[in-house]
C-alpha cells in the first residue's frame, strides 16, 4: 500500500523540488581538528544504532489513544469545544492529533537529512565533513524510524505544514554554509528535541516513548554540532552580517512558534476551525506549551553570540528569554541517560 494512501488529506503535490544554488567545498588539510568537533564525531561513530534491532516494532497501539499522551496535550484541551465531544470523537481527535504531529517529526527528519547532506557538500573544514556525514546516516534512521511508525503503526498521515516547508524552503535555498547550520542544526533541530522530549516523558506507549527517546539521543548530538561551528565562526563575521542572521532568527523563530495552530487538522475531524484557532491562540496552557518548545534553542542563540538587541527583545515578547541560562551539555547529557535508561528496560 502506498504511503501516501494513508494521508488524511492528500499532498497538493506527490514530490517537493527545491532548486538551490551552492558550492561544493573540497578541502585539502586533513589534520584540521578542532578537538571538541573531533569528540563529537568519535560519539556520533560509536553511537550509530539498527533502528531493527534496537527497538520493538512488534508492539502494538492503542487506536483511542496511540502514544498513551495525556489529554492535556491536546491544544483545546477544557475548551467548550473539547467538552461537548463524546468519547468517540475524542478518541478521533486524539488518534489525528498525534499522527498529525508525527507527521511532521517524520517531514522535518527527511527536511534534516537533505541540509546535513548539503552540510557535508558545503562546510569548508575536514573536522565539520566527517561529523555532518554521521548525521546523515543517523538522519535517515530518524526517517525511518518516524515513518514506520506513522504508516505501520497509526496508517494515518498528514503532509507538511505550510510554515514547516516555508522555513524548510529558505535554508535550503540560502547559498551560505553557516545558514544551513543555523536554521536546521540550531531551530529546527532544537525545536525538535524539545517537542520529543513532551513525547518521551509522557507516553504511556513503550514503543512511542522508546522511538522518540533514541531519536533525542542522536539529535542532542546534532544541536551540540551547529553550537560548536557557529561558536567559532560567528565572531569573524562584521556587524552587519551578523545582524542578518539575528532577523532570520527571530523571523524563523515567530515563524515555528505560530506552526502549532494544525489548521488542516481541525478541518478534517469536522470541527470548528476559526474556534478552535482562537482557543488556542488565547489559551495559558498553549503559551506555556509554545515557550518549553524554545527550551533547547535560546540557550544555543546566545552561546554561538546572536545575542543582540533585536533578538533579545524578540525573547523577551516570547516569554522565553529566561531559558538563556540552561546548560545545554547537561541535557545532552541527560538525553543519553535516558535512552540508555530505556535500553536497560528492554534488556530485562
Amino acid at each position: 500500500m502506498s504511503t501516501t494512501e494513508r494521508y488524511a488529506i492528500q499532498p497538493t503535490e506527490q514530490e517537493w523540488k527545491v532548486d538551490e544554488s551552492f558550492q561544493t567545498v573540497f578541502e585539502w588539510e586533513y589534520e584540521d581538528a578542532r578537538t571538541a568537533l573531533r569528540t563529537l564525531y568519535e560519539k556520533g561513530k560509536r553511537n550509530q544504532w539498527d533502528a531493527d534491532v534496537r527497538i520493538d516494532w512488534s508492539q502494538d497501539l492503542d487506536p483511542e489513544n496511540p502514544q498513551g499522551l495525556p489529554d492535556e496535550t491536546i491544544s483545546i484541551f477544557g475548551s467548550p469545544i473539547w467538552d461537548k465531544l463524546t468519547r468517540e470523537e475524542r478518541a478521533t481527535l486524539r488518534h489525528h492529533a498525534q499522527a498529525w504531529q508525527i507527521s511532521q517529526f517524520l517531514h522535518g527528519e527527511q527536511g534534516a537529512l537533505i541540509c546535513t547532506a548539503k552540510i557535508v557538500q558545503q562546510v569548508p573544514s575536514m573536522d565539520a565533513k566527517y561529523y555532518a556525514a554521521t548525521q546523515v546516516v543517523d538522519e535517515a534512521r530518524h526517517v525511518e524510524c518516524f515513518s514506520r511508525l506513522l504508516h505501520d503503526k497509526f496508517e494515518l498521515a498528514y503532509p507538511i505544514t505550510p510554515t514547516l516547508k516555508r522555513l524548510l524552503d529558505n535554508i535550503l535555498a540560502d547559498t551560505r554554509w553557516d545558514m544551513t547550520y543555523l536554521g536546521m542544526q540550531v531551530l529546527i533541530e532544537g525545536l525538535a528535541l524539545a517537542a520529543f522530549a513532551g513525547v518521551r516523558d509522557m507516553a504511556q506507549n513503550p514503543l512511542a516513548a522508546a522511538v522518540n527517546a533514541y531519536v533525542m539521543q542522536d539529535e542532542a548530538r546534532h544541536v551540540a554540532f551547529g553550537r560548536l561551528a557557529l561558536r567559532d565562526y560567528y565572531p569573524q563575521l562584521t556587524q552587519a552580517e551578523r545582524d542578518e542572521r539575528e532577523e532570520f532568527v527571530v523571523e524563523a523563530c515567530y515563524l515555528m512558534r505560530d506552526r502549532f495552530l494544525s489548521e488542516e487538522m481541525w478541518e478534517r475531524v469536522g470541527l470548528p476551525t476559526d474556534e478552535c484557532i482562537a482557543y488556542i491562540d488565547g489559551s495559558p496552557g498553549m503559551r506555556e506549551f509554545r515557550g518549553r518548545l524554545f527550551s533547547r534553542i535560546v540557550p544555543t542563540i546566545k552561546a554561538i553570540g546572536l545575542w543582540g538587541p533585536k533578538v533579545r527583545r524578540a525573547y523577551e515578547d516570547m516569554g522565553i528569554l529566561g531559558f538563556a541560562e540552561i546548560d545545554s551539555d547537561a541535557l545532552m547529557r541527560d538525553d543519553e541517560r535516558v535512552a540508555a535508561e530505556f535500553d536497560a528496560r528492554r534488556s530485562h
